[in-house]
């Protein structure tokens, strides 16, 4: 069995999720990100979509071999938690300057 990366709320995977397991750092760095989508008060929407894209830049430089899953899976995901926390029905398609 695989062991679980918890992220926020709904978000949970697996390191099977990734084409190779995830080290503490990556694990932490989701978990933080996501956590400061939902829960930062004072976020704006510009800022959590650049959170999101500098997540993305670091998350490719830690585990590249990983980011085609990280795009399928995780950006989704975030992107809804900013959704949801905005009430929107859809962001912006690419990065934020």
């Amino acid at each position: 069995m695989a062991p679980s990366l918890r992220l926020v709320g709904t978000v949970e995977m697996t390191t099977d999720d990734f084409y190779s397991p995830l080290d503490a750092r990556s694990e932490l760095m989701l978990d933080v990100t996501c956590r400061t989508l939902e829960e930062d008060p004072e976020l704006k929407l510009c800022e959590g979509l650049r959170l999101i894209e500098a997540t993305r830049t670091a998350f490719a430089r830690m585990a590249p071999e990983s980011i085609d899953v990280f795009e399928s899976d995780v950006l989704p995901r975030m992107r809804r938690i900013l959704m949801e926390r905005f009430g929107l029905s859809e962001l912006p398609p690419g990065p934020v300057n």
